[in-house]
């Protein structure tokens, strides 16, 4: 089992920037496929992106795409996902997660079986 810990959220006015960590104790991610998913209340937990253990190319929403892009350093153990451009549709608590065992990162939450307690993201307009 892995650890994860989100970080780097906070509030932000409309068209800033912010960089997320989900970083891993426990045992390394380097190895694992790592997703961020986004959750208001009283809705379903969105996927958001998502790195494969291979390679670098990350695989977004269509919501992100273009603002939002998703890497790892695998020196420190650590998945970050960079966000410019931001709107109030973005305010979220974000998520990461992460999944050994599969051979492509995917967007469905079930799929993976680590999580972390979430970080607020609030945009103001």
């Amino acid at each position: 089992q892995v650890s994860l810990v989100e970080s780097g959220g906070g509030l932000v006015q409309a068209g800033a920037s912010l960089q997320l960590s989900c970083a891993a104790s426990g045992r390394t991610l380097n190895n694992a496929n790592v997703a961020w998913f986004r959750q208001t209340p009283g809705s379903v937990r969105d996927f958001v992106a998502a790195i494969g253990w291979v390679g670098s190319l990350g695989l977004y929403s269509d919501s992100v795409k273009g603002r939002f892009s998703i890497f790892r350093d695998t020196n420190k153990n650590v998945v970050y996902l960079r966000m410019d451009s931001l709107n109030a549709e973005d305010t979220a608590v974000y998520y990461c997660a992460a999944r050994r065992g599969m051979l492509e990162p995917t967007k469905d939450p079930r799929d993976y079986d680590n999580w972390g307690q979430g970080t607020q993201v609030t945009v103001a307009s």
